[in-house]
């Protein structure tokens, strides 16, 4: 076995350890949320029952309204599926918080500057503190967000929310993955500037902060928007981006422009991830330099 692979074997037994509590409450909440969204998938159809057109009296094969009105597994399903959406699109700020503290706690005590004189080098212990969490994460988040779109089954918007809200669009695409990664660069670019715990978990959660909001703000102009003039029905889920005031045009994004709004945002968003981590490498550089 060659020292190199030695050395980065106990590179990223140390990372490991490291990230022993948010790796321990991570395999949790992965465990947690299959069993949730499996239990979602299999009141799917009931929930459905309770948001399907009545009459009253019945007729047509329509039930009477108020047993429609009765079922309450829509209530549950809606809320259950939400949860889980909500936690994904917000998922970046608790692993920024989490970086930051990390490598600035690191930095603070000095076990840093240890590790890089007895076992490794500055270059190589950066890089485990990024791949080994960043591993995780993508398959963790990967796992819950085809677990969920499998929860969603129809996508019925009376259920599981329009495509176009946030936490609806980040949680059920690849964007959820490259928020995570985001708040993980983010966050130690954050640690390494401060050199301090709270003041890493804080810069960065600032940072994710800025970041969420701008790229929600701006997101309708990520893909060109489709525009119709006059007496329009629109669709029953679509994304309003501008109504003229005598609402006789409206320019929007169709369901149809859900998979392109979100590769556009993957990209932006493992950009900002790329550009943190080559900062933070140049950075660590020119401190040990």
């Amino acid at each position: 076995m060659s020292t190199l692979h030695i050395r980065t074997t106990l590179a990223v037994r140390s990372t490991l350890r490291l990230h022993r509590p948010a790796a321990i409450l991570w395999a949790l909440a992965l465990a947690a949320a299959t069993v949730y969204l499996i239990r979602l998938h299999a009141l799917a159809g009931e929930a459905r029952k309770g948001v399907s057109p009545c009459a009253v009296p019945a007729q047509d094969n329509l039930p009477l309204c108020s047993a429609v009105e009765a079922i309450t597994a829509d209530a549950t399903y809606a809320d259950g599926i939400a949860l889980v959406t909500g936690c994904l699109a917000l998922l970046m700020f608790p692993v920024a918080a989490w970086a930051g503290a990390v490598v600035g706690r690191e930095l603070e005590t000095g076990t840093a500057r240890l590790a890089w004189t007895q076992s490794t080098s500055p270059a190589r212990w950066l890089a485990t503190r990024l791949t080994v969490p960043a591993a995780l994460l993508t398959a963790g988040t990967t796992t819950v967000v085809l677990l969920g779109n499998w929860a969603r089954t129809d996508d019925n918007p009376d259920l599981v929310g329009d495509w176009y809200y946030s936490d609806v669009f980040i949680g059920t695409g690849p964007a959820a993955v490259a928020h995570a990664l985001a708040g993980l660069a983010l966050g130690t670019l954050a640690g390494l500037l401060t050199g301090r715990a709270l003041a890493g978990a804080g810069t960065a959660f600032v940072a994710c902060l800025v970041l969420y909001n701008t790229v929600d703000l701006f997101r309708g102009s990520l893909w060109p928007t489709l525009t119709h003039v006059g007496a329009f029905e629109p669709p029953r889920s679509y994304y309003q981006v501008d109504w003229s005031a005598d609402e006789t045009r409206l320019t929007y994004h169709p369901v149809s422009h859900y998979w392109p709004l979100q590769y556009v945002e993957t990209g932006i968003l493992l950009t900002v991830a790329a550009a943190a981590t080559i900062a933070a490498f140049l950075l660590l550089r020119r401190r040990t330099a």
